[in-house]
This record gives C-alpha cells, sequence and structure tokens, in this order.
C-alpha cells in the first residue's frame, strides 16, 4: 500500500477485456479487500474509435466495480512501453494485465506479463474467456486491426 496515501494504487492494462465480467470481478475483489485508487490503461490503441468506446463504456462499469472514480490513460504502440511509461510517471502499488486467453492473446504470446514484472511492480493476469461475448453484447464493433487483436 501507497504509505503517503493510505490508498492503493492499481494500474488495470486491458483493451477489448476491459468490461468483461472477470475483470469486474477481480476489480470488485480489490476494492472489498482496502481502499484502492485505480487507473485503466489502454495501450497499443492510441485515440481510436476502439479507444473512445472503451473509455466510455468500460470507465462506468469499472467505476461501479471499484465503487469510485477509475482514471482512463492511453499509451504507446508497444504495450510494454505504455505500461512502463505510465508507471514511471505514476506511483502504483499493483498492475493487472487483463487479457484474452493465450489461443487468441497477442500480450500472452509476446510474454507481456512477465516483461511487466520485470520492473519490480506485483502482476496480476486476469483472462476472459467472455471478451469477445462481452463486447458483442454490448453492441462494441469488431476491433478492425488495431494493434493485432487479441487483448
Amino acid at each position: 500500500m501507497t504509505a503517503s496515501a493510505g490508498v492503493r494504487r492499481v494500474l488495470i492494462v486491458a483493451n477489448r477485456t476491459a468490461a468483461t465480467p472477470t475483470l469486474l470481478d477481480q476489480v470488485r475483489r480489490f476494492a472489498a479487500e482496502e481502499a484502492t485508487a485505480f487507473s485503466l490503461l489502454i495501450p497499443d490503441a492510441q485515440k481510436s474509435a476502439q479507444t473512445d468506446w472503451t473509455l466510455d463504456r468500460a470507465l462506468p462499469l469499472l467505476e461501479r466495480a471499484a465503487r469510485g472514480p477509475v482514471q482512463g490513460l492511453t499509451g504507446a504502440a508497444d504495450p510494454f512501453e505504455a505500461i512502463r511509461d505510465a508507471t514511471a510517471n505514476g506511483d502504483f502499488d499493483e498492475i493487472i494485465v487483463s487479457t484474452l486467453p493465450k489461443r487468441v492473446s497477442q500480450w500472452l504470446r509476446r510474454d507481456l506479463p512477465r516483461r511487466v514484472a520485470t520492473l519490480g511492480i506485483p502482476v496480476t493476469v486476469v483472462t476472459s474467456e467472455q471478451g469477445r461475448r462481452a463486447r458483442d453484447k454490448m453492441g462494441v464493433p469488431p476491433p478492425g486491426g488495431i494493434g493485432g487483436g487479441g487483448f
């Protein structure tokens, strides 16, 4: 826990899985454990229609699960660089990497969670089988090649 603020700071890294039940459940658990401030980082999709949708639709759901505001951030094209930049500018106590299953996730194929762990911040990986179904249910258009998909 961050001693100065008395609040744990968690960076959520997600794109297509930002509003899945699996991630929302994890956010609820973290929020129930202790006072937690959340930030959602969407790497690999700088200011696109997909990013706008994710922020517009996912943030209210995450805020409900977090029982408070969630800061929305966008990042560099490379997910690791985006996370490294965000953690250099913020005092995060933990990182949640939310991704699709290994069979379709570019992030897992690139070994992103292990690479992020080298930053010295604890990493929790949330893998959602329901990423596509949740996106489709909420009326989101297919990603259309943004970042190679699978995030």
